[in-house]
C-alpha cells in the first residue's frame, strides 16, 4: 500500500496556514507525495507552490480542481508553472465538485458535469505531456515555453460516467471517504471500464480521514468531515445501511454541522476512515488493500494533534 498526505484547508475554523505545516511535516517524515487541496480558502496551485518552496523532495499534486471553473489549458499551465518554480514533479487532479461549491462559491453553472470531466481530462492529459516549442493551442501564435510538469493526471470519480472518464484518460482514479466494501465495488467498475476503453486500469487511491489514538477533539473533527457526505447519493445509503440512519435523516432535513456531529456515533469515523489505536488502523489498512486499493491519501485530524504529527509519524513510510 502506498501512502500520501493531503494538505487542504478545513473549512471548520482551523488555522489558515495549517495545510502548509502538514505538507512540510509530510516531507520531513518521508512521504512521497502531498496533495494540495482546492477549496474556498486556498487555490491549489498557489498552495502547491508554497509547499514545494518550503520542502525538499516531496512530489506534488494540485487538486482535485472543479472542472467547471477552469479550462484545460489553465489547469495544465498551472501544473507546469508550479513545477518550474519548485523543481518538483507536479500532477493535476480533476473532479466535478458540487453545486454548493461551483455555483455557490464560484458563481459558475455546474452543467453536464460528467461530460465536462471527460472532455477536460482528455484535453489535460494531452497538454501535460506536450513538449515546449509547439503552439499553446492549435493555431495560436503563442508558443509553449514551460516543460511538462511530470506528474500524474488523477480523476476523482464515484458515479459510472466519471469512472469511465478516469478509466479512459487518467493515471490514477481518486475516491473520497469510502469504506472497503465501496472500494471493492468501485475497483471492479474501474477495471471493467478500463477494459472497455482498451487501457491498463489506472491505480486507485482514496482520501481517508486519519487519526491514530484520537483525542475527542480529533474525533469530532473527523465526524465533521463525514457529515458533509450524509446527503450525497451513494454515501447516504452506505451510512444508513451501517446503522447511522438518524444522522442521514437529520442531514436530509437540513440539520447543521454541529447537530450532525452529535448524531454520528464514533463508529462512523471508523466506517470510512483510519481512526483508533495503531493496531486497529493497521488492520483497517489491510482491509482496504484486500479490497483492491493501491494508495491511501491520509487526511490527518489536527484538532488535538497539530499538523497531524502523531498520526503521520505513526503511519510514516518504512
Amino acid at each position: 500500500m502506498e501512502f500520501s498526505v493531503v494538505a487542504a484547508a478545513r473549512e471548520d475554523g482551523s488555522p489558515v496556514e495549517e495545510p502548509l505545516r502538514v505538507g512540510v511535516l509530510a516531507d520531513r517524515l518521508g512521504y512521497r507525495e502531498v496533495w494540495a487541496g482546492e477549496g474556498p480558502t486556498w487555490d491549489s496551485f498557489v498552495l502547491a507552490t508554497a509547499i514545494g518552496r518550503a520542502t525538499e523532495r516531496v512530489a506534488l499534486t494540485a487538486g482535485p480542481v472543479p472542472v467547471s471553473v477552469r479550462d484545460a489549458y489553465t489547469l495544465a499551465r498551472g501544473a507546469a508553472s508550479v513545477a518550474a518554480v519548485t523543481g518538483r514533479a507536479v500532477g493535476v487532479a480533476l473532479g466535478t465538485s458540487s453545486t454548493r461549491v461551483v455555483e455557490g462559491v464560484h458563481g459558475r453553472p455546474r452543467t453536464r458535469p460528467a461530460a465536462v470531466l471527460a472532455e477536460t481530462a482528455e484535453a489535460v492529459r494531452g497538454l501535460l505531456h506536450a513538449a515546449p516549442g509547439g503552439p499553446v493551442a492549435p493555431g495560436s501564435p503563442f508558443l509553449r515555453r514551460l516543460a511538462p510538469p511530470g506528474g500524474p493526471l488523477t480523476v476523482a470519480a464515484f458515479g459510472d460516467r466519471a469512472i469511465a472518464a478516469a478509466a479512459a484518460h487518467a493515471d490514477r482514479m481518486l475516491l473520497d471517504v469510502v469504506s472497503p466494501a465501496q472500494v471493492r465495488e468501485l475497483r471492479a467498475k474501474l477495471d471493467a471500464a478500463a477494459a472497455k476503453a482498451g487501457r491498463t486500469p489506472p491505480s486507485l487511491a482514496v482520501w481517508l480521514p486519519a487519526a491514530v489514538d484520537p483525542e475527542p477533539e480529533s474525533l469530532a473533527q473527523v465526524l465533521g468531515s463525514i457529515a458533509g457526505y450524509l446527503t450525497v447519493p451513494g454515501y447516504s445509503d452506505v451510512f444508513a445501511a451501517a446503522g447511522f440512519g438518524e444522522a442521514v435523516r437529520l442531514a436530509a432535513a437540513g440539520a447543521d454541522r454541529a447537530t450532525l456531529v452529535r448524531a454520528l456515533p464514533a463508529e462512523a469515523a471508523a466506517e470510512v476512515g483510519l481512526v483508533g489505536g495503531l493496531d486497529t488502523v493497521r488492520a483497517r489498512v489491510e482491509a482496504y488493500a484486500e479490497a483492491g486499493l493501491d494508495e491511501i491519501a491520509l487526511v490527518p485530524a489536527t484538532a488535538a494533534d497539530p499538523a497531524g504529527e502523531h498520526t503521520l509519524t505513526a503511519l510514516r513510510p518504512a
